[in-house]
């Protein structure tokens, strides 16, 4: 089978289009960057997602931290604590059973696959630590804006649009970009939670741990995982680099914010 051919069976195999049976015999270089690569489509699609919808609680959850309410301050802090101060291993397999259990009792019977449940658990994981880092950004707001908002005449909402907000997220934006790129990492820890995958269709990791087992060698597989996922950190730097540029464009050269790579050792 030409490498071509081998991209149109298996290249989206993931999302189950192609070829439905694995490859039995023959695993070459072109079978395992296909399929690995296929299997990334879920990472992204994780990553992506939570991402996005992540973004928005953690700054609903940022906001009620820094309330002067104690009934918004509180469930946020405990929020936080609750998804920072435990393993997101952990939390994939609690959620799981907790799932499970409201599937048996005849409700959501989805929220047990890995594409929903899943996501669930990297949603809230990352809007937990992205509502930390908008805190601290939030607390760092030079005073002096938020009078000379007060000058203008900008009151309640419009100040917090205007102002107070766009501060924020200029403040936060290297450390959250450091948040994003550890999130898309750790949506290979999905292939070893209590999620299964639909049909075979995994992630790259599920791809790249068949190919260890079949072939008894895993200095191939890991290596074309861990190289799609530079190229994907590569990427995101890029992206959330434009973004920093712009949130920064008004300030002196010597004053913008740098991007400085931090990744997490542990969570």
């Amino acid at each position: 089978m030409s490498c071509w051919q081998t991209i149109q069976d298996y290249g989206l195999r993931a999302i189950g289009i192609g070829e439905r049976l694995l490859p039995r015999e023959d695993f070459g270089l072109c079978q395992q960057f296909t399929l690995i690569g296929s299997g990334l489509i879920w990472n992204i699609y994780f990553g992506m997602l939570a991402l996005f919808i992540g973004f928005f609680i953690a700054n609903a959850v940022a906001l009620a931290k820094a309330s002067r309410y104690y009934w918004l301050r509180k469930p946020a802090e405990w929020f936080i604590l609750v998804f920072r101060g435990s393993p997101l291993f952990i939390q994939f397999f609690l959620a799981y059973f907790i799932f499970l259990r409201i599937k048996q009792a005849g409700y959501m019977p989805w929220l047990t696959s890995a594409q929903a449940g899943a996501l669930i658990v990297l949603v809230l994981n990352t809007a937990a630590y992205s509502a930390e880092i908008f805190f601290g950004a939030l607390r760092s707001v030079p005073k002096g804006e938020v009078e000379a908002a007060d000058a203008y005449g900008f009151t309640g909402w419009k100040r917090f649009v205007r102002v107070i907000w766009p501060t924020t997220m200029r403040l936060a934006w290297p450390a959250y970009t450091n948040e994003a790129i550890f999130l898309f990492h750790a949506t290979t820890l999905v292939f070893f939670s209590g999620f299964p995958t639909w049909k075979q269709q995994g992630d790259a990791l599920y791809y790249a741990n068949y190919f260890a087992d079949k072939t008894f060698n895993p200095f191939i597989p890991y290596p074309i995982v861990a190289f799609y996922f530079i190229l994907l950190t590569l990427t995101l730097i890029a992206a959330f680099g434009m973004v920093n540029r712009r949130l920064n464009r008004h300030l002196p050269q010597e004053r913008r914010a740098k991007m400085r790579i931090r990744p997490n050792v542990i969570r």
